[in-house]
């Protein structure tokens, strides 16, 4: 018997997914991650981890299986929260999501897992992995999109490695959210109608502005209004040398200043906001409403947009500089000048876009064949073909 540590979470996606391997003979641990304790920086009582390990030890009992708490808020605060805090602080606008996946569950957690003795970690997770054979008697391994399509989460997974896919199932991945539902309400498992959980837990239902004021003092600055005549948007497009030239221009954003533009409130910290950002400027009288176009951490000045159509929010192309491309897939790698005609989103629960990604020397463009609204600089692209998501890379 195969030994698999599932990390039950409290949510009925994990203990679902604990319930089938065990079904399909594994010899199943259930270990619960404490990834946050400091109550001190707890805004809200939403999101109790208390309640969730007691959920998680109950469906544990229930099924049978043994079951212990890691407490890795240590490892979480320094690799996720303190991570956090500095994208905003540079005016970036962080996916602590992919990051936890990447440098908690499959690594840290991952390591424990392996200590104490198991083949595979387990996650609720809905994704599927896939196993190519080589003609060399080595394995391929594939992240494949849930079948979920409401659900699939492959995105948050986009940074995960041969090695840690190598040791990784998903149980989930080939089923719909309501037919998890439905085999927990038949094993009467505590989480059947449990809610799902919502962003970070620790940050519970709060506005994100009110967390990061832990860290990032409150700075007075103004809310600028950028027309949508703004002469970067009708820059003439023509005379390229190269299709890089052309991508450059095309991934390009404008920089504004504030003369450019008309003052029309205050803000108490341009790192506390992000592109696309409509919630939180409290600036009335505009005839629709007014969105984030771009932040400027250095002047401490936020540029917005009348409208979800204000041409200051898309852009067609974005850019991966070399240290912050991914591939989940090695034997996929372009070479510099190669491009590869394929599917991207850069976010979550976003439909997959058609567009093409250039490796260039200092990095690999993607192109969109439609403009994409709010490209935010420290999220994630990440590129797909057919289900399978090849790779990822932090937008710069």
């Amino acid at each position: 018997m195969k030994k698999v540590v599932v990390g039950l979470s409290g949510g009925v996606d994990s203990s679902v997914a604990a319930y089938l391997l065990k079904e399909q003979g594994y010899d199943v641990i259930g270990l619960f991650m404490k990834n946050w304790h400091d109550d001190t920086v707890t805004i809200s009582e939403e999101c109790p981890w208390l309640e969730d390990s007691n959920d998680a030890l109950i469906v544990a009992e229930k099924l049978g299986i043994p079951f212990q708490t890691v407490d890795l808020s240590t490892e979480y605060k320094e690799k996720i929260v303190d991570y956090m805090f500095r994208e905003y602080e540079m005016g970036r606008t962080p996916n602590p999501d992919v990051l936890c996946n990447r440098e908690i569950k499959f690594d840290v957690f991952m390591k424990i897992a392996m200590q104490l003795g198991a083949d595979y970690v387990a996650t609720g997770h809905y994704c599927r992995k896939g196993i190519l054979k080589n003609e060399d008697g080595t394995e391929t391994f594939q992240l494949l999109a849930g079948k979920d399509e409401n659900k699939d989460q492959s995105y948050f997974l986009c940074q995960l490695s041969q090695e840690q896919l190598s040791k990784t199932l998903f149980p989930i991945g080939e089923l719909q959210k309501p037919e998890v539902r439905e085999i927990a309400a038949k094993m009467n498992l505590i989480t059947a109608d449990k809610k799902d959980s919502q962003g970070l837990c620790f940050i519970g239902k709060v506005r994100l502005p009110d967390f990061l004021q832990q860290k990032l003092q409150p700075k007075k600055g103004v809310i600028v209004e950028i027309p949508n005549t703004h002469p970067f948007y009708t820059r003439e497009v023509s005379g390229f040398n190269s299709i890089e030239d052309k991508l450059y221009f095309s991934s390009e954003k404008p920089i504004y200043k504030v003369a450019e533009g008309k003052i029309v409130g205050e803000h108490q910290g341009a790192h506390y906001f992000t592109k696309g950002q409509r919630k939180g400027l409290d600036v009335g009288g505009t005839k629709e409403p007014l969105f984030v176009i771009d932040t400027d951490v250095e002047e401490n000045v936020i540029y917005t947009g009348q409208g979800k159509s204000h041409p200051g929010l898309y852009r067609n192309t974005l850019f991966v500089s070399n240290e912050e491309i991914h591939w989940v897939r090695p034997d996929m790698v372009l070479k510099t000048g190669e491009s590869l005609k394929l599917k991207a989103r850069i976010r979550y629960r976003q439909a997959l876009e058609e567009a093409t990604i250039v490796k260039v020397a200092h990095g690999l463009y993607v192109d969109f064949v439609e403009p994409q609204s709010a490209i935010t600089e420290g999220q994630f692209v990440a590129w797909y073909l057919e289900d399978e998501l090849l790779g990822s890379g932090v937008i710069s």
